[in-house]
């Protein structure tokens, strides 16, 4: 697995500012939370989603390409990093 962070440069209140993905081998989500410019977080997961939150409809692509939209910025993360995150915003903390 490999897990990502995104930060999204953006001003509409209603799309994330963070992102937060698990990724499998062939880069598809498996699971994902989002963060809200209010502090309210979606999450996403094979199963179950909560909020407008779901599921890449493609594999993410490589950090690189991401990073080359100005609005992205992209950092590889921990699994601990991510199951942090996950439980939170699951409310599992």
């Amino acid at each position: 697995m490999v897990y990502i962070k995104v930060s999204w440069k953006q001003d509409d209140p209603h799309t994330p500012i963070l992102l937060y993905s698990e990724l499998d081998d062939k880069r598809w989500e498996v699971r994902k939370v989002e963060v809200f410019p209010d502090g309210s977080l979606g999450y996403a997961d094979r199963a179950t989603s909560r909020g407008t939150t779901f599921l890449g409809l493609e594999p993410v692509p490589a950090l690189s390409e991401i990073a080359a939209i100005p609005e992205f910025e992209p950092v590889a993360i921990t699994k601990d990093e991510f199951e942090a995150v996950w439980l939170n915003a699951t409310g599992q903390v």
